[in-house]
């Protein structure tokens, strides 16, 4: 019996034992760094398996980052339902997706202190003015966290000009948890189906976030005009 047991714990555990044997590669692209905008491979240092897939990291942090929420650092799945989440206006009341059901809507997650953030904003302004009044709308969503937040935030849209809404995410689970966001600037377009059907996180190119904005709008224009 005592060895059953042990050949059926060494049966468990082989997988394991595999990947420990495995010789890792000298480098890779570190799938936690690359979505926060790295583009070069790193000495793997750690590795992991997921779904039948094997995913390589430049330390044991990443690893244990990547092993806590793998979902998050995966190609996502589009379309998909954009979670229901609550954020505050500045002064304070609660605004929700269903608010906007008859818009398309880009969610910008941002902070004071992201510098990447500061510099998408003017164009998103730019954006938000050419399509405003094609029911579209874009949600600013600061996660600062400091006591002096809203003091920074309004400081840094009235630096800016921005005139689109901005919220705080201060709700005990923040959206950008329920939206899985790993690094910032993120940002999530949103349908009429109240489907995301197009997002960006780090390094992002402008360019997409525009086309994207401007088919789905079209594409809504002239499904509602059949």
């Amino acid at each position: 019996m005592r060895t059953f047991c042990f050949l059926f714990t060494l049966l468990l555990s082989y997988p394991s034992i595999l990947i420990s044997q495995t010789k890792l590669p000298d480098k890779a692209l570190c799938i936690v760094c690359a979505l926060k905008g790295e583009t070069e491979a790193e000495k793997v240092k750690a590795r992991t398996e997921y779904q039948g897939n094997t995913y390589h990291f430049c330390s044991e942090n990443c690893k244990t980052e990547f092993d806590s929420d793998p979902v998050g650092y995966l190609p996502p799945q589009l379309p998909r339902p954009a979670p229901p989440f609550i954020i505050e206006t500045l002064d304070g009341r609660d605004i929700s997706l269903k608010d906007f059901a008859d818009k398309v809507v880009l969610l910008d997650f941002w902070a004071t202190w992201c510098k990447p953030c500061l510099k998408a904003m003017p164009r998103i302004q730019e954006l938000y003015d050419s399509y405003s009044d094609k029911g579209f709308v874009v949600f600013g969503i600061s996660i600062d966290e400091d006591e002096d937040r809203i003091k920074k935030i309004n400081r840094i849209t009235n630096k800016l000009n921005i005139s689109y809404p901005i919220f705080w995410d201060g709700k005990t689970t923040p959206a950008w948890h329920m939206f899985k966001v790993k690094a910032i600037p993120a940002m999530f377009l949103i349908d009429k189906k109240g489907q995301i059907v197009a997002q960006w996180t780090g390094k992002i190119v402008h360019e997409q976030v525009v086309d994207n904005v401007t088919h789905l709008i079209a594409r809504t224009e002239e499904n509602e005009n059949r």
